[in-house]
């Protein structure tokens, strides 16, 4: 069995192919990964579906095999050609696959380079899986590992200061074009998480903010959690707050685009309007003067810039992810190799016990002597066995541990070295 990631991102698909890719409830998901997990070689899943990137993290027997399944569902799902995403789908495999979701768990895989959320969005992903059923074992040592990693380069570097998002990235564009006049309106549509954060830093950047949507209670709820006034307005008032609010960013879970050619109303001001949802909420078509549109793609400049300024960063984050990853393997052989020695151990000490108590009943050695002679024979075999334990945990950090592991289980009882394993992570945000 072998680790196996297929990666969509804005590395490899643009955002038309994304939207299509993307899962935009519960019950998608889950009917999604319970299909493939109907195939014989895939074993465990998750699946990570945010506004830039679908990975599907799984265990695999056949790498080729479950690759070529995965792809294919994803294909019907979407309406993509199949070898249109095969051709772009980014696989990986083994140690390869552990890297990159080192890589996606510490932000240096996103659009924005140390964006805080990934971590949050691949924790959900993987609490969804365990609650279903749809990983065990294997994909839980994994996320552990990863969740680790993320807070190692958080730590190390500066990458996750400053809340960078790509609703950050949105309002930071905005005040470029708006300039450093306070107190200019703005409109978020949505009340989720992507909205809460866009409130955030256009508060933060000196915008006057109001809330809309169709959920108006979540919309209170989420202007009064914050300290700044904040006007909540029905959505029925979308159209008119389109028209005399100059910055917009709209971030809803709509599975198909709200604002089109019809309801959008002319204006005397000049607007800037963001979509950072996945699915679009803006049609793509929308042409009008003095209305600029900006989707997750268009940020892409700003993206840049900030990978510029945080190459030194990134290039320690990625140190930590290449030296995590071989951690983990190490980690992993160390899983098979201590059940080993424990077994060793073990088994010394019922032949120990089974060879005292037969002494003692053909009157070899006194009954009042007994605890002296376990003790003197628990010593000699310590000593004896010191130097072969010695030696497989130091044979577990190279390549011939899978070699060496199955020819000493071959001489020993076998024990099951999968414990039940929690991740310690996972219930942190």
């Amino acid at each position: 069995m072998s680790y196996l990631v297929i990666s969509f991102s804005h590395k490899n698909i643009d955002i038309k192919q994304r939207e299509k890719l993307a899962f935009n409830s519960d019950e998608e998901k889950a009917r999604f990964i319970k299909k493939l997990l109907e195939a014989p070689t895939t074993s465990e899943l998750v699946l990570l579906s945010t506004c830039n990137r679908v990975e599907i993290i799984a265990k695999s027997s056949n790498i080729k095999q479950s690759s070529k399944n995965i792809i294919e569902n994803l294909a019907s799902y979407s309406s993509l050609d199949f070898e249109f995403l095969y051709d772009r789908a980014d696989i990986y495999d083994g140690d390869g696959a552990v890297h990159h979701l080192f890589s996606v768990a510490s932000a240096l895989d996103s659009l924005v380079i140390g964006e805080t959320q990934i971590v949050g969005q691949l924790k959900d992903a993987f609490r969804f899986s365990q609650s279903f059923g749809f990983c065990d074992q294997s994909i839980s040592k994994v996320m552990h590992y990863a969740f680790k990693c993320a807070a190692q380069v958080r730590t190390a570097t500066s990458l996750g200061t400053g809340s960078v998002s790509v609703a950050s990235t949105a309002v930071a564009k905005a005040k470029e074009l708006v300039g450093n006049e306070k107190g200019v309106n703005s409109l978020v549509i949505g009340a989720g998480l992507m909205s809460e954060l866009a409130v955030k830093h256009l508060i933060s950047s000196g915008f006057d903010v109001t809330i809309t949507s169709r959920d108006i209670k979540k919309a209170q709820s989420l202007a009064d959690s914050f300290e700044a006034s904040i006007k909540v307005e029905p959505y029925s008032n979308l159209e008119e707050l389109l028209e005399i609010i100059p910055v917009m960013i709209t971030a809803t879970s709509a599975p198909y685009p709200i604002i089109t050619q019809e309801n959008t109303p002319s204006s005397s001001i000049s607007r800037y309007w963001f979509d950072i949802a996945v699915p679009r909420d803006i049609d793509e078509n929308i042409s009008m003067f003095d209305l600029d549109i900006y989707s997750v793609d268009d940020l892409q400049e700003i993206v840049n810039s900030n990978m510029t300024q945080r190459s030194a960063q990134a290039k320690e984050a990625y140190s930590i992810v290449g030296r995590s990853t071989l951690e983990f393997f190490d980690w992993l052989k160390s899983l098979d190799i201590e059940p080993i020695i424990k077994n060793l151990y073990l088994k010394g000490d019922s032949i120990i016990e089974k060879k005292v108590q037969n002494a003692i009943k053909k009157g070899f050695i006194p009954k009042e002597h007994e605890d002296n002679i376990k003790k003197l024979c628990q010593t000699i075999m310590t000593e004896y066995l010191h130097n072969p334990s010695k030696q497989l945990k130091n044979i577990s950090r190279n390549m011939e541990c899978d070699l060496v592991v199955s020819s000493v289980q071959s001489m020993f009882t076998k024990q099951n070295s999968d414990t039940n394993f929690k991740c310690e992570h996972i219930s942190k945000n």
